[in-house]
């Protein structure tokens, strides 16, 4: 069982003073995020990819890159590279660089993303959203495959016997499908035979049950040893010594963030009631003490099947030293917790 952190690297104004950092202050900050990750023993830090105003990391394996040689056991992974968008040679080589620098923790979590404003930025069509990751995910994997590549699609130009380079440390550059929980984007997932990521946040965990179990269907159904799937979970949290603190502190900037996009997407108002119902123990938001917070995360595992669970903190602007607080606690406290329970309940399931 895998326990980390995603971060969207947040430039969003403080809630009480209206301060927005820079995007530079809050790329330092991150990076230092990722060392404490790799001090206290999570096993993953994710930095997911944004062209946006109030999101700092446009490039993910750069930030990635600047934490890499001051870490020593964490992977290094997007969460996500925005793929339909991207060039997925590119993609390659930088994720192959950060598996040099890192000596081989690097990682590439591909998806479509939750804003479009890269489609522009880099000179796409928006209708070809779909035709888009499904080439360059193709394309994706063949340079993962073999260090010379022919391959011709319909909207990157083709390639004819060339060398991509440099080579990445592993053998098999890991990449994984980040699915915001659709029935095709599983399905995709499990016949290409890669480990799939879910969005979990919102209503009940548990109904992704089904979902994974599609996943798994359909890598047999491919031929994939189903074995040796793994499946994980993107989902919002925040740890405090004690459940009604971390509510309390982390509800603000929760409220800020949850209602600027929802302004943006036509949601309703978020207070906290919502917030409130979302942190029980059915709910999506993994908020509270260490014992909480574990408790959700096993759960999660044994009605689901998450085998890597990645809390995303914050979700809006919050101090710094806070943010270093509650990974502290994660890496310290809930994952050894989990890792005890979760080791127990195999061992009595065999």
């Amino acid at each position: 069982m895998e326990i980390g952190v995603t971060s969207f690297v947040e430039t969003k104004p403080d809630i009480e003073t209206g301060i927005v950092i820079s995007h530079a202050q809050r790329i330092r900050e991150v990076v230092e995020e990722i060392v404490l990750a790799d001090r206290v023993g999570l096993d993953v830090f994710g930095i997911g990819e944004h062209h946006r105003e109030d999101y700092a990391a446009s490039s993910p394996p750069v930030v990635l890159s600047a934490a890499a040689p001051l870490t020593k056991r964490i992977r290094l992974t997007s969460a996500v590279t925005v793929l339909s968008s991207a060039d997925p040679v590119r993609v390659f080589q930088d994720f192959a660089t950060l598996d040099g620098i890192s000596d081989g923790r690097a990682e590439i979590i591909a998806g479509r993303g939750s804003f479009i404003e890269s489609f522009p930025l880099f000179g796409y069509d928006l209708h070809d959203y779909e035709e888009l990751f499904n080439e360059n995910i193709e394309l994706l994997l063949k340079l993962r495959e073999s260090e010379k590549v022919t391959w011709r699609g319909g909207h990157r130009p083709a390639i004819h016997n060339l060398g991509v380079y440099p080579r990445p440390v592993q053998d098999s550059l890991p990449i994984w499908i980040g699915s915001g929980g659709t029935q095709e984007s599983a399905v995709r997932a499990g016949l290409l035979g890669l480990p799939l990521i879910l969005a979990i946040i919102g209503g009940s965990p548990t109904h992704f049950a089904p979902l994974v179990q599609l996943y798994k269907k359909a890598a047999a159904h491919a031929g994939h040893d189903v074995s040796r799937l793994r499946v994980g979970s993107h989902s919002i949290g925040f740890v405090a010594e004690d459940t009604e603190l971390a509510a309390d502190t982390f509800f603000p900037s929760t409220q800020a963030g949850m209602n600027k996009l929802g302004k943006e997407r036509g949601w309703a108002y978020y207070d906290r009631s919502s917030f409130d119902a979302a942190r029980r123990f059915e709910g999506a938001l993994y908020v509270g003490d260490p014992e909480t917070v574990a408790q959700k995360i096993i759960h999660l595992r044994k009605h689901v099947g998450i085998t890597r669970f990645m809390m995303y903190v914050p979700l809006s602007t919050m101090p710094h030293d806070l943010v270093m607080r509650a990974i502290e606690l994660l890496g310290t406290e809930v994952a050894p917790r989990v890792r005890e329970e979760i080791a127990k309940w195999e061992a009595e399931t065999e």
